[in-house]
């Protein structure tokens, strides 16, 4: 019988890496994603698994914790084929390459402090260069279309459809046989919220023997996304009328365009203040531009955008900041600025810069839209550090800080429930991507509501996926 075990988004909600090996001796691996928070030392430790024995690496969608270690894993070993959706290809480039160059700038900056103390031998080299991104795109790659079958591997075939979380985002149905029985599992990647500004509403499976399913929001249920905008356009506009400037720390993919599109509507309904916006992160303009390229396949709001203007993130106000002088000069504003960087946690990248010329003056504003790892500078803000640490320098939180979770891009617990209710038949339900005490909620809702038994997935367990031991209900 087949094995499943999770080598990453075990307890935690970074690091996607689930393993599947048949019993015809096929190895496929779903996603294979960077940790990030707290258990970011995880990325440096032993797969668990050779990668050189993987056939088949299927990628759900471009975010670094489902993406960020496939460099590494091509390093060590693994020689099989990529399948994304084209979208996903694109996407996924972009962060790799984002991801490998600011690991190269902090190593080289690094290396040069500790040369002054004698101590080079003592910096960890980057988990991956641009090179190790660059021979990634030298394997073989398959392009997954939604909804069309494909086989990826000797007698399993897969089908993407539609997730709704991100660009190009899928959940996978694969089928393979084990003699003459036909099997099925499920894995969701990471499901998108129905009200997302950007992306279309997902897909619903008919069926899943077996379901490897996100439980990043298992413990509760997002505020509605209307209330979420008219709380993200108060705060926008009581601060730039009180003279301040916003600070908005954005995920590059989804996220950013979300807050682009709000800020469109806002400056087509003549509800935005005189201001300067400024896209200020060079992996989000990339990404921006590929979203631009699928129009197709995002939300009714954004093809109607693109269908009256030609474009579907652009206005007036608008200013895309590549350069880093560039982005340093815009923190020479008094008032007047909204602020869009990454990264998301505030882990790195340019809003810490911003952090460290805006955050300490209580004219301004920081809205974060988006989840904030247990680890990450963005946790400590939003659990109300009075102090931060940035470039090994205090600095006082003074600026109003705004949580708005209604923007997330994952399905809260209510979508889940719904989702897998509109199945015909359910069997085994393993938790993944979702932190513990999430996932316990969700494990009693889901018996409560589905009268199934959850799973936890540990780290490196094998879990026998046994049809004849899978019971399958019908959904109400």
């Amino acid at each position: 019988m087949a094995i499943l075990e999770s080598h990453g988004a075990d307890e935690v909600v970074t690091g996607s890496c689930h393993l599947l090996k048949l019993k015809n001796g096929t190895t496929i691996l779903v996603d294979c994603g960077m940790y990030q928070g707290k258990v970011e030392h995880r990325n440096w430790e032993p797969f668990g698994f050779d990668p050189a024995k993987v056939d088949v690496l299927l990628v759900t969608h471009a975010h670094l914790d489902h993406v960020g270690r496939i460099p590494k894993l091509v390093k060590e070993g693994f020689r099989g084929t990529i399948v994304a959706t084209e979208a996903t290809f694109e996407l996924a480039n972009v962060v790799l390459l984002d991801s490998a160059k600011l690991m190269e700038e902090e190593y080289r900056t690094l290396y040069r402090k500790a040369q002054r103390r004698g101590e080079e031998k003592k910096v960890r080299p980057p988990l991956y260069t641009v090179e190790d991104v660059q021979n990634v795109w030298l394997l073989p790659t398959t392009y997954a279309q939604y909804d069309k079958t494909l086989t990826v591997a000797k007698g399993v075939k897969a089908v993407y459809r539609n997730a709704g979380h991100i660009l190009g985002s899928a959940f996978i149905e694969l089928t393979y046989r084990e003699g003459p029985e036909k099997h099925k599992i499920v894995f969701s990647g990471d499901l998108g919220n129905l009200k997302a500004i950007v992306m279309p509403k997902q897909e619903q499976p008919k069926t899943a023997p077996h379901l490897v399913i996100e439980s990043t929001y298992g413990d509760r249920n997002h505020r509605p996304m209307k209330e979420s905008i008219i709380e993200f356009k108060k705060a926008v506009k009581s601060t730039l009328l009180n003279r301040g400037n916003v600070v908005i720390p954005s995920f590059a993919i989804e996220r950013t365009q979300d807050i682009l599109c709000i800020l469109k509507q806002m400056y087509l309904d003549g509800e935005l203040p005189t201001c300067k916006v400024f896209l200020d992160s060079p992996m989000a303009i990339r990404a921006t531009s590929v979203f631009d390229r699928y129009v197709s396949e995002l939300s009714p709001q954004c093809q109607e955008f693109h269908r009256k203007d030609g474009d579907v993130f652009d206005f007036p106000g608008l200013h895309l900041t590549v350069d880093v002088e560039d982005s340093k000069r815009i923190n020479e504003i008094d008032h007047g600025a909204i602020i869009i960087a990454g990264s998301g946690m505030c882990t790195g990248g340019r809003i810490l810069h911003h952090f460290k010329h805006q955050i300490w003056d209580r004219r301004n504003c920081v809205i974060f839209v988006g989840y904030q790892a247990e680890g990450s500078l963005g946790r400590e803000i939003v659990d109300g550090a009075r102090w931060i640490k940035i470039y090994h320098e205090k600095v006082r939180v003074k600026a109003k800080i705004y949580t708005i979770n209604g923007f997330s891009a994952h399905a809260d617990q209510n979508e889940l429930i719904r989702w897998m209710k509109g199945m015909k038949e359910l069997g085994d339900i393993f938790l993944v991507h979702g932190e513990l005490d999430k996932q316990l909620v969700l494990k009693k809702v889901i018996k409560k509501k589905l009268g199934k038994k959850a799973v936890i997935v540990k780290e490196g367990v094998d879990y026998k996926l046994d049809a004849s031991q899978a019971k399958k209900i019908k959904s109400k």
